[in-house]
């Protein structure tokens, strides 16, 4: 490390103090304990760093001034501003029990004080403060008489502003001091404080990890993070401090119960569960941040001399530390081609005029004049100078269940005409008992596809081509589409979603590399370390089934995710989910191989899945900007809005004659132009399968106008592989396509998923083909005939439909088209 010479009004060597970010290039110093730890005097100086300048001044402040303080916390909450809480005046006595607000403005600070109703956490230090916004999350610490790890959460946007303690139903972490917290903003662990080690009640140092996230149903719980490798655990520590970067947490200094121990400066990566140990930083009672791929430090005392606090900053610059560790190299590249990644270590302004103090300001000055006014004052009602009396369109539902309940998102606006169904919307809370035997029944009905099928743990031990379906019948697999489709149907054919949210593209039969990516990436568990349902959306863009193996065991999986997490798993519509597409590349073979049926019964497998794919989405709007479809906006529709006059169920008519059947077809074959430059419509004869003239590639000012009319910002789309698994053609296009080696041609390609983070950033997850096994990964098409006995008689293929399964693989996009060879 080294260290950092700044000049200005420097601030007294220190331990117990805290420095946050509240602006880009600027830091706030608070309070601290100075001279050694036999004479310290508590003080509660703030300074303001400017890194740009490498320069200290020191900020007298006016207000609601706090007491001097040490172990207390503090964080950024808006541009220029941070709270702090809790500590310890020195002598055996606690500060108080109030929040405090500090606002920078022009070099000079005001302190308010938030005004709060109810009962506090009450005094404590060596404490923990994380903000998963609008929540302040207080946890642990020592309350003066004994080390405590109760949770509280303060809603810094509802007022009146009050304190609620989180009651966590599950296994929870033991009681302690001076632990660390940090919030992660990205991966499957993004909205998770994450808790590292501090000092239990019999003194001793621990070392476990646990994560603490708010479901989006309201429930706070405790998960314990897992380490992959347990003979490399962290090393058991206290008085340290950790960080974020990215999807790693950074375990920075502090002491353990062995004097003289030389901690490893140590990263755990939540992605992966590892732990990597780099050189000592020995430090202790210290603060931290970090800025660019730079780790600062201040304060504290050094490991050699642990009386005397030490002076200055010191700087590690994180890109030549991690030098030779590919992992986390990766990781530092990944975030600082981001533009955003400066972000997420600092906080950006209010969204709007209107300041947190500014707030609290008011709020106390609101609570004081009503203290003047008479209690007792009669409630006036004025007159209307319009006494028509109108019923509102909307209702006010309200879905909490006891007065203590936090009631945060668990009120909204609902039309009239809906207002009868919401009772089933109401979540977990609402006991309805003929709700309950249908959860039970459904629970019952997705479990063996579950546990046959959600295996990104076990795939690599299945033998080649072995029957994943085995205890499976043909009347499970009709009653779960049953199910669905009753799901889908109430579903809008344009879905509303939000951030954070994983997209995958094609699909086409590869189970095996879905469940790779699962593995790599988290899947769709309860468990918040082997999966991510809870904190992730996940949206498909269709394409599940035809020309791989393995169909069935898609279709049936995402559909059972459906009907297990309807309001987080999303299906839209390929072109494949379409009966006269999958009768010839390979879906109805398979229905015929795996349940020897004949296809063209009404009442088989393949039929009914093919009637619950008429009931699929076609297009999704995520946080009204990106639009999400599977082929492409071809050259009709105007509008989105215009895809919601498509009625279902829908069959694909490749022959359009309506406005609504020509959208529907476009949005499911339609490609952008190859070439950037290509500014107008092109022919699309390679898809034109059916030489109706009716698919085309549209060209770049198609894209513009279509996004300006919309107020959207960008296209999500598959349909087509890539080379690298995705493509991004004007800053407005992204195609993704998470098959990898599709056809098992020459090309090789990537797949590809997307992530969207709660931020908005765009990042794409890459798998490499599979190493060669004997599995069979894609149908045999061409000669059914003489393969199978039966098969003639259950899947009667034409002449036509027979020289179409003789057609290529698509191709990877590529910039110059080789061939005008059709495809499909």
């Amino acid at each position: 490390m080294e260290s950092v010479i700044f000049g200005g009004d420097n601030p007294q060597p220190r331990f117990g103090h805290t420095i946050c970010v509240i602006a880009p290039n600027k830091i706030a110093l608070f309070g601290g304990a100075v001279g050694d730890t036999g004479r310290y005097v508590i003080t509660g100086d703030v300074y303001i760093g400017d890194m740009t300048q490498k320069k200290w001044k020191r900020i007298e402040a006016s207000g609601s001034v706090p007491t001097n303080r040490a172990a207390h916390q503090a964080l950024a909450i808006e541009l220029n501003q941070m709270i702090i809480f809790g500590g310890a005046v020195g002598g055996g006595g606690l500060a108080d029990d109030n929040l405090y607000v500090f606002e920078l403005r022009d070099d000079t600070g005001t302190w308010v004080t938030v005004p709060v109703i109810g009962t506090t956490p009450g005094r404590r230090y060596g404490h923990t403060m994380v903000l998963i916004k609008p929540h302040l999350i207080v946890f642990g610490g020592n309350t003066g008489q004994e080390p405590v790890n109760d949770v509280w959460s303060f809603n810094l946007e509802r007022s009146p502003y009050s304190w609620q303690k989180l009651e966590c139903p599950s296994e929870q972490p033991s009681v302690r001091v001076y632990h660390s917290a940090a919030l992660c903003t990205t991966g499957s662990a993004n909205g998770m404080m994450v808790a590292f080690g501090g000092r239990t009640n019999d003194q001793g140092a621990l070392n476990d990890t646990w994560g603490l996230r708010k479901h989006r149903d309201g429930r706070w719980d405790w998960v314990r993070a897992p380490y992959r490798n347990q003979s490399e655990q962290p090393l058991q520590r206290y008085q340290h401090s950790t960080l974020f970067l990215g999807t790693l947490m950074l375990v920075i200094g502090g002491r353990s119960n062995n004097v003289g121990e030389t901690l490893p400066f140590e990263i755990y990566d939540t992605e992966t569960s590892d732990w990597y140990k780099f050189q000592a930083i020995q430090r202790f009672r210290h603060s931290s941040w970090l800025i660019d791929q730079f780790l600062y430090l201040h304060g504290g005392f050094d490991s050699d001399q642990p009386n005397i606090p030490t002076e200055g900053i010191l700087r590690l610059n994180l890109q030549t530390r991690f030098a030779q560790t590919p992992q986390l190299l990766r990781q530092m590249n990944t975030l600082r081609t981001d533009q955003s990644f400066t972000q997420s270590f600092n906080p950006r302004p209010p969204t709007n005029q209107t300041q947190t103090q500014d707030q609290f300001r008011r709020t106390n000055q609101q609570q004081a004049l009503n203290k003047n006014q008479n209690n007792n004052q009669q409630v006036r009602v004025s007159s209307a100078t319009n006494k028509n009396i109108r019923l509102a369109n909307q209702a006010i539902v309200a879905m909490t269940y006891g007065p203590e309940e936090d009631i945060t998102n668990q009120v909204k606006k609902v039309p009239i005409d809906k207002l009868q169904d919401e009772h089933k919307k109401l979540g977990a809370g609402f006991q309805d008992p003929n709700s309950q035997n249908k959860s039970q029944f459904l629970d019952q009905l997705c479990q063996p596809f579950i546990q046959n099928l959600l295996i990104p743990k076990d795939y690599q031990s299945i033998p080649p081509n072995s029957n994943l379906l085995t205890g499976i019948k043909k009347e499970m697999i009709i009653k779960l589409c049953d199910e669905v489709q009753r799901v889908l149907d109430k579903e809008p054919i344009v879905l509303r979603l939000r951030r954070p949210i994983k997209i995958y593209g094609n699909l086409n039969g590869q189970f095996l590399d879905l469940m790779r990516f699962f593995d790599h990436f988290k899947a769709p568990y309860d468990n918040l370390y082997n999966g991510d349902i809870d904190s992730q959306d996940y949206l498909f863009l269709g394409d599940y089934v035809d020309r791989g193996t393995r169909s069935l065991e898609i279709v049936l999986l995402l559909f059972t995710l459906k009907l297990k997490y309807a309001d987080q798993i999303h299906l839209l519509r390929g072109h494949h989910e379409d009966a006269k597409i999958n009768k010839i590349y390979g879906f109805a073979d398979e229905c015929f191989l795996k349940f020897a049926e004949d296809i063209m019964d009404p009442n088989s497998i393949y039929q009914r899945i093919n009637r619950v794919f008429q009931y699929l989405p076609l297009a999704a709007v995520i946080e009204d900007k990106i639009l999400c479809i599977h082929g492409g906006i071809g050259q009709t529709m105007r509008t989105v809005d215009e895809i919601e006059l498509i009625q279902r169920p829908l069959e694909i008519v490749h022959d359009p004659k309506t406005y609504q059947q020509k959208i529907a077809l476009e949005l499911l074959w339609s490609d952008p132009c190859l070439n950037e430059d290509e500014l107008e419509n092109q022919p699309n004869p390679e898809r034109d399968i059916f030489q109706n003239r009716q698919i085309i590639r549209f060209g770049t000012n198609r894209v513009s106008k279509f996004l300006q009319e919309n107020n959207l910002n960008i296209i999500i789309r598959s349909h087509e592989p890539t080379q690298e698994g995705f493509e991004r053609q004007n800053n407005n296009v992204i195609t993704v396509f998470s098959c990898p080696d599709y056809g098992a041609s020459s090309s090789n390609n990537k797949g590809s998923m997307l992530t969207i983070s709660k931020r908005g950033e765009i990042i794409p997850k890459v798998i490499l083909p599979a190493n060669s096994t004997s599995e069979s990964r894609w149908m045999d098409l061409e000669e059914p005939f003489q393969r199978k006995k039966g098969y003639a008689k259950y899947v009667v293929i034409d002449n036509d439909e027979l020289l179409l399964r003789k057609r290529q693989f698509t191709p990877p996009r590529s910039k110059k088209s080789l061939s005008q060879k059709q495809f499909a």
